[in-house]
């Protein structure tokens, strides 16, 4: 078998250079061609929308920025395992552990908690197994539209615990939900 005949595709096409005839020469049936697909496309939907006017709805299982929660009390929930950076494919999530001092017992939940908490958006491929692995459901990603903000800088793309954890009054507006049902 010879090197030419192998084609590791199988769509191996051989270039013919044949003559053009009168008409092929004149490229009036492939200008003709070309309106007809114009036409086409003007009477077809629209596929663009007017963004700020108009916003496109997101799908079921659509995942949004990540956001650490708390619990009835404004404590955190994150014990700082490490399985959500075990899991993360995209290695983004990085922390560091810490004790629980006496004095932080309103803070954290556990003896051990995350004292840094990073993830790096620009790795981030929104997969939702750091969600998935979390035992004590801490970290999660929410429904909402809010997408991560245009910025310059890299070092802006790392968001830490100030921008990761549950705004405390966000919290106990979750915990009396609960409490209701």
């Amino acid at each position: 078998m010879a090197i030419e005949t192998i084609s590791l595709s199988g769509r191996k096409k051989e270039v013919v250079n044949k003559k053009m005839n009168f008409w092929e020469g004149l490229y009036l049936v492939a200008i003709i061609k070309g309106l007809f697909i114009t036409i086409r496309h003007l009477f077809k939907r629209k596929v663009t929308i007017k963004y700020p006017e108009q916003v496109r709805e997101r799908s079921d299982v659509y995942r949004g920025q990540h956001q650490l929660k708390r619990d009835e009390l404004g404590r955190e929930n994150c014990t700082a395992c490490g399985l959500c950076a075990l899991s993360c494919p995209a290695e983004a999530i990085t922390m560091t552990a810490a004790e629980r001092k006496p004095e932080e017992k309103h803070l954290y939940r556990e003896e051990k908690y995350a004292s840094v908490y990073e993830i790096n958006m620009l790795r981030c491929i929104f997969c939702g197994l750091c969600e998935e692995a979390c035992p004590k459901d801490a970290i999660y990603l929410t429904e909402s539209k809010q997408l991560v903000p245009a910025m310059y800088g890299r070092e802006d793309f790392i968001f830490g615990k100030d921008r990761l954890v549950m705004p405390l009054t966000q919290a106990m507006i979750n915990a009396q939900s609960q409490m209701t049902r």
